[in-house]
């Protein structure tokens, strides 16, 4: 299982741009469960932007609220994060992070996926 990050690039402060993650590989028998999406900046430790549930119930670091929504299309088994009104000290790696659960008649599996971060660059 892999996940696909797309969407990133630069952008002025105050403009808006949306990322997506889709997971791709053996999807059978798997149930996706909360998907993320983490951010790091130069110099920085990882932090945890935005999360939502299988059933929709989301969350958001307090730096994004009001700015940023995630989203997910569980038919594409998609994440979405829609980021407006950008800042600079936006400007990070975002990095998309999927927990899952493998569901066989002989095995039953939880695991961690993440996908390999696409840059974000926001100018002042």
């Amino acid at each position: 299982v892999q996940l696909q990050a797309s969407g990133g690039g630069l952008v002025q402060a105050g403009g808006s741009l949306r990322l997506s993650c889709a997971v791709s590989g053996s999807t059978s028998n798997l149930n996706t469960n909360t998907m993320n999406w983490h951010r790091q900046a130069p110099g920085k430790q990882r932090e945890l932007v935005a999360g939502i549930t299988s059933g929709g119930t989301t969350n958001y670091a307090d730096s994004v609220k009001g700015r940023f929504a995630i989203s997910r299309d569980n038919a594409k088994n998609t994440v979405y994060l829609q980021m407006n009104n950008l800042k600079p000290e936006d400007t990070a790696v975002y990095i998309c992070e999927a927990d899952f659960l493998y569901i066989a008649p002989d095995k039953t599996e939880a695991f961690r996926s993440w996908g390999q971060g696409t840059l974000v660059t926001v100018s002042s």
